[in-house]
């Protein structure tokens, strides 16, 4: 017996974010970069329903312009080998290309090292689109399913979507032995991390960034606005909608979560995404390195990139402020959750260094 399902765009409709990278680029236009300014406090939310619809606006000369329905079919065909489990329809990019991904928790220190790499390769950040660079695609997450959503599906298009995209950015890119190096900073693989690995290739490398978390609650809060009024855990940025999401995920009680103490939401976000990290398939990488946040160690990281790929430019300077003294109570309060990384992360292989992230920066 044969059975025959047809599926459409209507069910896979390209992104948003996809049909604007493609009208910037055949259209000649500079692309909006906002992720690579580590000083920055600004408020970025998600991406807004104006912003969506002014991309589809420009659906049809994105589609009727070869350049762009030959990235949209490419798109479609590997999403079509992912669905269907085609790993050698995917070895192309894994033999061409070399992946550098920069996981961690948000505020980690991972903007700072995916813009050194870029720099370490002769490319300007500011050329360089969000969704090339940056961890807002695609997007993974804990699994979701509503009406016409299934975050697992969403997340294999993304993928299809940016390695098309891939393909068109790194075009005409330099190789550095006989590969074209392609830097991501990958904040959602913690949540799929075998998914990210088998798309891009097992000799993908993985700089995994620490931060101790009340100093990463502390960047956080101040990103959005300030510390709630009463100390009360609100949302109002993207950072803070996922402590959210991962604590409903993990069984909290939504009627109570803004009852819940700013930190208490936070250090649970930081915890389960730990456990996530070390859980979903990336300590399965033989190509991992684990960067804790710090002056002197996120410069020696970067610098060692800049002499690898021969650039004659020098890292930046990364800029660390001492805030260790603001919240005494919250200190106290991580310590035990800290450990427990600590302790799982040795478990499963992966060495925490616990040492280091006690210096809290």
């Amino acid at each position: 017996m044969g059975i025959e399902i047809k599926l459409t765009d209507r069910e896979f409709p390209i992104s948003a974010v996809f049909v604007d990278f493609l009208h910037r680029h055949i259209e000649g236009r500079a692309q909006e970069p906002t992720w690579f300014d580590q000083l920055s406090e600004d408020l970025i939310p998600a991406q807004s329903e104006e912003r969506r619809q002014a991309a589809m606006a420009v659906v049809e000369a994105v589609v009727g312009h070869p350049a762009g329905q030959k990235a949209i079919l490419r798109s479609y065909e590997l999403l079509t080998d992912i669905l269907t489990g085609q790993p050698e329809k995917l070895r192309y990019f894994q033999d061409r290309y070399r992946f550098v991904c920069v996981a961690g928790c948000p505020r980690h220190g991972g903007s700072y090292l995916t813009k050194q790499l870029f720099l370490a390769l002769g490319m300007a950040p500011e050329e360089v689109p969000n969704a090339v660079a940056h961890d807002g695609f695609p997007d993974a997450s804990p699994f979701q399913f509503r009406e016409n959503f299934n975050s697992q599906l969403v997340m294999m298009q993304n993928m299809a979507e940016y390695l098309a995209m891939v393909e068109v950015f790194f075009a005409n890119s330099r190789m550095h032995d006989n590969f074209v190096m392609v830097p991501k900073k990958a904040t959602k693989a913690a949540y799929q991390g075998a998914f990210f690995h088998a798309m891009l290739g097992p000799e993908t490398e993985y700089l995994i960034t620490l931060r101790h978390p009340v100093a990463a609650a502390i960047s956080t809060y101040e990103k959005s606005t300030g510390l709630p009024a009463g100390g009360k855990f609100r949302v109002r940025g993207n950072i803070e909608e996922w402590a959210r999401r991962d604590a409903l995920h993990a069984g909290a009680n939504p009627a109570t979560l803004d009852d819940q103490d700013y930190f208490d939401v936070y250090l649970r976000y930081w915890e389960q995404y730990h456990l996530h990290l070390a859980l979903s398939g990336l300590a399965a990488a033989p190509r991992r390195r684990i960067v804790v946040y710090g002056r002197e160690r996120m410069l020696a990281c970067a610098s060692e990139y800049f002499s690898r790929f021969r650039s004659k430019a020098a890292a930046e300077d990364f800029k660390v402020f001492d805030k260790r003294e603001r919240h005494p109570d919250w200190m106290k309060k991580s310590e035990p959750a800290i450990r427990r990384v600590a302790e799982f992360w040795d478990s499963v292989g992966m060495g925490f260094p616990l040492d280091e992230m006690m210096e809290a920066w």
